[in-house]
């Protein structure tokens, strides 16, 4: 089991994400520019799932976790990173972030980067060991005790980066796949604006993808 910080704890995502870990047994470390507000929702995590969890400021999670987890809105990705990039040199970092612009939300609008992912890239460094995942996954249903028909496309140019994101997605009942380079991550973040929209459209209440076909694990790097 690992200690895992998420920056953005408090936000639906985060939470949702961190009470599935926190069940399946990893110690969850809830990351807020609030401190205070990252031990009240931790403590509403802990009261209904058990296990460790608890509250820090996003520095400390981010310090003391063995695996960072991003799950802050685009408008502050640049700012939250560049606060915690020091303090995740050499770590595994998570970056779900997909560059939603409001009021357009259901438009595609990739930064001038390419994507988020290669934003985050830009700020931290080649010494992190970055993927992208979790994009296309409802907060809200991942909040509930129920299963999410939904599959996790993983990105990375580190193989074995992707493997530990898929191992801690299936932790979140959750089924991840490889995705390819981080590069491919700008798929997956312009595809929840397309979601979004279908939501929208044919009200659906958080529409997900699924990959069809046998897939063949891929063999060990």
């Amino acid at each position: 089991m690992s200690v895992i910080g998420i920056i953005g704890g408090t936000g639906k995502l985060g939470a949702a994400l961190g009470g599935r870990w926190c069940k399946a047994g990893h110690t969850v470390l809830i990351g807020s520019r609030d401190a205070g507000n990252a031990a009240e929702v931790a403590g509403a995590l802990s009261n209904r799932f058990g296990g460790k969890v608890a509250g820090r400021t996003n520095l400390d999670a981010a310090r003391e976790a063995e695996i960072v987890v991003g799950t802050v809105p685009f408008a502050a990705q640049e700012e939250r990173l560049r606060e915690i990039a020091d303090a995740v040199a050499g770590k595994l970092f998570i970056d779900t972030t997909v560059p939603l612009m409001p009021p357009k939300v259901m438009r595609v609008q990739l930064p001038s980067e390419g994507s988020a992912a290669m934003r985050a890239a830009s700020v931290l460094g080649p010494s992190v060991r970055l993927a992208s995942a979790f994009h296309s996954v409802a907060a809200h249903k991942l909040a509930q005790d129920l299963e999410v028909d939904c599959d996790i496309l993983v990105f990375s140019d580190d193989k074995a980066a992707r493997e530990q994101v898929i191992a801690l997605a299936a932790d979140a009942g959750l089924r991840g796949i490889h995705g390819g380079a981080l590069v491919n991550a700008a798929a997956a973040e312009a595809l929840t604006s397309v979601l979004i929209f279908i939501n929208r459209t044919y009200q659906v209440e958080g529409a997900g993808i699924r990959i069809t076909g046998e897939l063949i694990p891929p063999a060990a790097a």
